[in-house]
């Protein structure tokens, strides 16, 4: 994978944590910046599509964790027989 360099502001007190981290963990301090800035990443990325694609309707109630389960497998169960589960 090829690297991009960039220049960060970091507080002291933070890049100190990574310098004893990285000499604890036996890895350099650049690498776990890159992880961290990969945390960041994914922590802030837009999806394309919804994490959820249907929805159910309901009696505007909270479910117990059966009815739950109950309701689930009732709509596993109605795919199947329909030839639409995947």
């Amino acid at each position: 994978m090829s690297m991009k360099r960039t220049n960060v502001y970091a507080d002291p007190e933070d890049l100190a944590i990574i310098k004893e981290a990285a000499r604890r963990r036996g890895i350099s301090e650049a690498e776990i910046i890159r992880q961290g800035i990969h945390l960041a990443a994914m922590a802030n990325r837009v999806w394309d599509e919804p994490l959820f694609s249907r929805t159910y309707e309901g009696s505007g109630r909270t479910l117990s964790g059966d009815e739950v389960r109950a309701t689930v497998a009732d709509a596993v169960r109605r795919e199947t027989d329909s030839g639409t589960a995947a």
